[in-house]
């Protein structure tokens, strides 16, 4: 390194001390003073740990003097620079001479700081991009706002939550009966809506009794901070601010405090409130000429507060007064008049008579029928009837749920009632089954009929077995034997395949020998590319094959799974499943089908079953359709069935010649039996208020969901690198938690820390079990202010990398970039739901050819070499002038990939958000419980988020100088 005085340098290991100049120069050593911090460094001229600042035609640049100027040519006097341009403010031009730069100039953008000398370590780079990466997943995430709490994961709760949190302003009562958890639901919608932005101010009105109950509550589960405001609180802050309400965000009091003190009363309804949610309701005493003082002050509040929730554990009486009253906190418009809310409800009794064998499924008598059709007169539903009365299960089970929803939509409570059940309501996402009855070949015939002879003492369970995989028979007989060259069963496989070339396949048998060579057969006889899963293999060898089937190109079409394929896994991005054979377990065959049929899936499930006509697996078969209704919907009562029948079932599957007069009659008792545990499931429902309210199926997969997200590891894995590199000292308190303490490395403040330290964990039964242990997801808001930190802050910016490819010439280098799509609007437009921060990843050789799409990240990262700062430093000064062209190429790529991005979103607000206010529209012609402005902030919403996506803008946000190396 050459000095001379006056040249401007930065220190590599003090960057905080910005724009140093030296001012001596004394034998070996040197001088720098720092005047922006008012600090004089001393170092070595050999080694010293100092980056000469330089910088290019075209930058601008800010003197000390207070001007800015545009640099258009560079010249060298004397060892230093001089910057010669126009200046910004008056296009005069200037000559600056290096000295004069202002001392305050900092280098945020990331390529300044690489070629400032700001080399940030390899690994923060790494997590850097990983935590763009998370962030852009998240921020779209459908399951934002419900993972967050410590909470079992009991279904019902949660499609509450899911249910009525997404909507604008909800007004709704949570009627649950006691235990069920209204308090859960309430504090689910409020974590909900405060995360994904619809709401920031919310007030509690409690019973004074249940004040702390709530405080610890909303505190413990859902990592909530309300201020309780008392007579003393509002006194000690009204000596500051006017209105006390308006110093809290999270703000709970009790009703006897409302009630008791007008003044503070009338503050609390002038100050401005997102949501208010008022515990056991039942107690607001109403009569239309005498309301109570405690309902009138609940009314105040409501009628200034667009978001209302009402909590009630009094079980509903239709017609009763304060049933009424309850609605008219909701909607004072609709539910104005006692005398008109009475005669209303006497048409809920009728859709409630009619919604009744509907649900049970029974057949529709003539009046029934009749009644049907007066209750739905603006649609035709003569088909639904036709196939009520002609068509098969299927059909049927359609046509009942159609009616149910026109029923529902147009006259039910549902959108401002819930009453939670825990009985289900099925059919999500639909599942059609097709069958493919072949003739079973000749060699099985041979095989079985030679393994019966030469075991004669076989049990019923291996005859079973033995009928059922004819192929495992075979193989045992001859090893050598390639069964999959004549089984019928192959060759409709092949067939489907090929008729639907786009489109994915899971396939699940029992064994793995038969999922091995299923592959060979598809691969020998089509070259079909086809991924194989089975417990033989080791957890990295299911994870490539999974990671092979699931991507988009240069893909499997086709998964093989053993059994284990059934078991935790989700391939729900596919919906063709084929069931090579069917286990004897109803609930396995459910977990099957579980791997498609599960919260996520957009499309309706096709099931192929390929089987042999007439035999064991035909008998199977029928009854797991006709007696179990079993494919066409999930078979809660399949199990007890089957514990009930399968004495006469096995010896039925055991036998070599198929019994049909004997299974039929057993699959009309089955049918009967699954009816009659099925209508014990439906007794004692209040069914007008609760068809809504439980979730059924639907709800069960978002409880699902929400578990494979806490077993998923890509938090854990972030958070320990980012513990590891912000200095947060990690040890296990047991095999589930982890004790947090700051370091004496750690850098300024850390979220939800604290001086000495917390111990979390990211298992929920953990967290469950201990309540001091928090409960770690990507709704907490350690983690959220972590992807802030990672996010934000410079680290990981800018950054240098060897790359050992001898296929490659020394010294040629990439250029990686990770450029930031991203838009600012108001939290309550919920705008990351269709425009997220999203990360542009480009990667652009000495020729600016962007070759991202053909190495990953990953793929690239692993071929990687750290270097020391200095060393990077050097070879960033060296490439300066050849990276600068490339920079501008990739702000240009860049800028055309945006362009597609804001399209898509822009296109996604208008699909959604249209099909939204259609369908509100339509109903509110018929339903009066959808409210005007819902669908008027949906309009408005559409306009603004529209708006807003078009002024979304691209900025860089970090840098990798990539340099060839054969070391």
């Amino acid at each position: 390194m050459s000095f001379a005085l006056g040249q401007r340098w930065i220190s590599d290991t003090e960057s905080d001390l910005g724009l140093g100049t030296v001012v001596a120069i004394e034998g070996r050593h040197l001088t720098l003073l720092f005047p922006a911090s008012g600090e004089t460094r001393l170092y070595a001229q050999a080694d010293a740990p100092l980056t000469r600042v330089k910088f290019n035609v075209g930058d601008e640049i800010a003197s000390a003097d207070g001007f800015k100027l545009l640099v258009a040519a560079i010249k060298q006097q004397h060892d230093n620079l001089v910057y010669c341009g126009k200046r910004l403010d008056d296009d005069s031009y200037v000559e600056l001479r290096e000295t004069f730069l202002d001392h305050f100039i900092s280098f945020n953008q990331p390529q300044d700081r690489l070629f400032a000398g700001q080399i940030d370590r390899f690994d923060w780079f790494t997590l850097r991009y990983q935590a763009w990466q998370q962030l852009h997943q998240q921020q779209q995430n459908p399951l934002q706002g419900l993972t967050g709490a410590r909470v079992s994961l009991i279904a019902h709760q949660l499609h509450i939550a899911n249910e009525v949190a997404k909507r604008h302003a909800p007004r709704v009562l949570l009627a649950d009966e006691v235990g069920l958890g209204k308090t859960i639901e309430a504090g689910l919608i409020i974590h909900q809506q405060l995360i994904s932005g619809l709401a920031s101010r919310v007030l509690i009105v409690v019973p004074e009794a249940l004040q702390h109950q709530w405080l610890v509550e909303m505190l413990r589960r859902f990592n909530l901070r309300f201020s309780v405001f008392d007579q003393e609180r509002c006194e000690q802050s009204a000596l500051d601010v006017a209105n006390p309400f308006d110093t809290e965000q999270l703000v709970l009091c009790s009703l006897s405090f409302l009630q008791n003190q007008p003044r503070w009363h009338q503050l609390a309804c002038d100050s401005q409130w997102d949501l208010l949610v008022v515990d056991e309701a039942h107690h607001l005493q109403w009569s239309e000429h005498a309301p109570s003082e405690a309902y009138q002050r609940i009314d105040a509040l409501a009628q200034q507060t667009a978001g209302l929730i009402l909590l009630t554990a009094t079980p509903d009486q239709l017609g009763h007064e304060s049933h009424f009253a309850r609605l008219k906190l909701l909607d004072p418009a609709r539910f104005h008049s006692y005398d008109a809310f009475l005669q209303e409800e006497q048409q809920y009794q009728q859709v409630a008579a009619v919604a009744t064998p509907l649900l049970a499924q029974s057949p529709l008598t003539p009046a029934e029928q009749t009644a049907l059709q007066q209750m739905l007169t603006e649609t035709d539903i003569s088909a639904e009837l036709s196939l009520l009365q002609q068509g098969d299960a299927q059909q049927q089970q359609q046509a009942r749920q159609k009616l149910l929803a026109q029923l529902l939509d147009r006259h039910g409570t549902g959108r401002i009632l819930f009453r939670n059940s825990r009985a289900s309501i099925k059919g999500f996402p639909k599942r059609s089954a097709h069958l493919y009855p072949l003739a079973l070949p000749e060699q099985y015939q041979t095989a079985l009929k030679v393994h019966f002879s030469l075991n004669p003492d076989l049990s019923e369970a291996e005859r079973v077995q033995a009928n059922l995989f004819p192929e495992q028979v075979l193989q045992q007989l001859d090893d050598s034997s390639c069964w999959w060259q004549f089984d019928p069963r192959v060759e409709t496989l092949i067939s489907l395949l090929k008729q639907h070339k786009q489109e994915k396949f899971l396939l699940i048998c029992a064994h793995a020998r038969t999922a091995i060579a299923l592959e060979e057969a598809v691969r020998q006889r089509e070259g079909i590319r086809a991924a194989v899963f089975h417990e033989g293999m080791s957890i990295v060898e299911r994870d490539k094959a999974a990671a092979y089937f699931a991507q988009e190109e240069y893909s499997a079409q086709l998964l093989l799974c053993s059994e284990i394929g059934s078991e935790g896994r989700n391939f729900q991005f596919a919906h063709h499943l084929v069931l090579f054979d069917l286990p004897l377990n109803p609930d396995l065959l459910e977990q099957r089908i579980g791997r498609l049929d599960r919260i996520g899936q957009r499309a309706d499930i096709q099931l192929h079953l390929p089987h042999f006509a007439n035999q064991a697996q035909q008998l199977l078969l029928d009854w797991y359709q006709q007696g179990l209704d079993a494919f066409a919907h999930t078979c809660q009562t399949g199990r007890s069935v089957f514990e009930q029948v399968c004495d006469r079932l096995i010896p039925l599957l055991a036998q070599p010649v198929a019994d049909q007069p004997a299974m039929a009659t057993l699959i009309r008792d089955s049918q009967q039996l699954n009816q009659q545990l099925k209508t014990r499931l439906e007794q004692g429902r209040d069914k007008l208020l609760e068809i809504h309210s439980a979730g059924g199926e639907q709800a069960k997969q978002l409880a699902q969901a929400i578990a494979a997200q806490d077993n998923d590891t890509a938090l854990p894995l972030l958070m320990f690198k980012a513990w590891d590199l912000l200095g947060i000292n990690q040890d296990d308190r047991s095999d589930t938690s982890i004790i947090l303490t700051p370091s004496e490395q750690m850098q300024g403040s850390y979220p939800w820390l604290g001086d000495e330290g917390v111990t979390v964990t990211f298992d929920r039964a953990t967290a469950l079990a201990e309540e001091d242990i928090q409960l770690l997801s990507w709704d907490h808001p350690m983690v959220r202010g972590t992807l802030d930190i990672l996010t934000t802050e410079p680290h990981g910016s800018s950054s240098v990398a060897l790359l050992a490819n001898k296929a490659l010439p020394v010294g040629s280098y990439l250029l990686e970039l990770n450029f930031i799509i991203e838009a600012s609007a108001p939290p309550a437009l919920q705008l990351p739901r269709y425009l997220p921060a999203t990360p542009l990843r480009l990667l652009l050789d000495k020729n600016a050819n962007n070759l991202s799409a053909k190495v990953s990240f990953e793929q690239l990262n692993k071929q990687l070499k750290p270097v020391g700062r200095q060393t990077g430093s050097k070879l960033a000064g060296a490439l300066q002038q050849l990276v600068h062209p490339l920079l501008a190429k990739a702000t240009e790529i860049a800028t055309t990939q945006m362009a597609n991005v804001i399209s898509s979103a822009q296109q996604s607000v208008s699909q959604t958000l249209g099909a939204q206010q259609q369908r509100l529209t339509a109903l509110r012609q018929l339903n009066p419980s959808v409210r005007q402005d819902e669908i008027d902030a949906l309009a408005k919403q559409q306009q603004q988020l529209t708006d807003y996506i078009s002024k979304a803008r691209l900025k860089l946000d970090a840098i990798r100088l990539i340099v060839v190396s054969h070391d």
